[in-house]
C-alpha cells in the first residue's frame, strides 16, 4: 500500500482523526515543508484551524537525510545519541550543524509567519502533522517544544512511519495516529507514488488559504 501524494495521505489521515471533528479546542500544526499539505487536508476535514510549527532536522554531514537530532522554535534541541556515538560525530560538529539550522529556522519563521504571532496552544488539543517519520527526531523536538506551552493533549499524526518510531513517540506524545507502518521501512518517500518536494510558496499559499 502507498499514497498517491500528500493530498491523499492527508485525507486518509483525517479519517483516522474523525473524533476531533468540529471541536473548538483543536489546533492542527503542520511541520514545513512536506507536512503542511498533509496538515491542510486534515484541518479542512476536521474544520480546525491550521498553522505551522517550525522544526529543523540536524543532518549528519555528508549524509544529510540521516537525522542526528532536531531543533524547534523555543530553543529546543533533541539529539539522537545512538547515531552520534555510532558515527563518532564530535560535539563541535553537532554545534556547527545546529547553528546553521537555527539560521534556517529563523528564516522560515519570518517567511511563513510574517508578522503573525505564534499559535496559542495552551489548553488546546494539538494535532501535529508531518508527511511521515523515519527516526522521529524532528517530531520529538516538536513535541518537546510544544509540551512547554502546556497544551491539553498532543496528538502526533503521520501517514507513514516505522512501528518502532511510533512506539518511541507514544512515550512523549499523548497519542499517535499512523495508518501505514511498512515492514521493512526504508524511507518516507517509499510510501508515496509522488513525493516531490514541497516549496516555500506552496506552504505560504496553503496557510493563506486555510486562514
Amino acid at each position: 500500500m502507498y499514497f498517491r501524494d500528500r493530498i491523499e495521505a492527508g485525507q486518509v489521515l483525517a479519517r483516522h482523526l474523525e473524533s476531533y471533528k468540529t471541536r473548538s479546542d483543536v489546533l492542527v500544526l503542520g511541520l514545513p515543508r512536506g507536512g503542511v499539505p498533509v496538515a491542510y487536508e486534515v484541518a479542512r476535514e476536521l474544520n480546525a484551524p491550521l498553522d505551522v510549527f517550525i522544526v529543523r532536522k540536524l543532518g549528519v554531514p555528508g549524509h544529510e537525510e540521516l537525522g542526528m537530532g532536531a531543533i524547534a522554535t523555543g530553543g529546543i534541541r533533541i539529539v539522537h545519541e545512538g547515531i552520534i556515538r555510532e558515527l563518532r560525530i564530535s560535539p563541535q560538529t553537532v554545534d556547527l550543524v545546529t547553528a546553521n539550522e537555527r539560521n534556517e529556522l529563523e528564516r522560515r519563521e519570518r517567511l511563513y509567519r510574517g508578522d503573525r504571532p505564534a499559535p496559542f496552544v495552551k489548553d488546546c488539543i494539538v494535532i501535529v502533522v508531518d508527511d511521515g517519520l523515519a527516526t522521529g527526531s524532528t517530531m520529538k523536538a516538536a513535541v518537546a517544544a510544544l509540551r512547554q506551552q502546556q497544551p491539553a493533549r498532543i496528538i502526533v499524526a503521520v501517514p507513514t512511519a516505522p512501528a518502532e518510531t511510533c512506539a518511541e513517540l507514544r512515550t512523549t506524545a499523548d497519542d499517535i495516529v499512523c495508518p501505514l507502518t511498512p515492514e521493512p521501512f526504508y524511507a518516507v518517500g517509499g510510501s508515496y507514488a509522488d513525493f516531490r518536494q514541497t516549496t516555500d510558496e506552496e506552504v505560504r499559499e496553503l496557510i493563506r488559504r486555510a486562514a
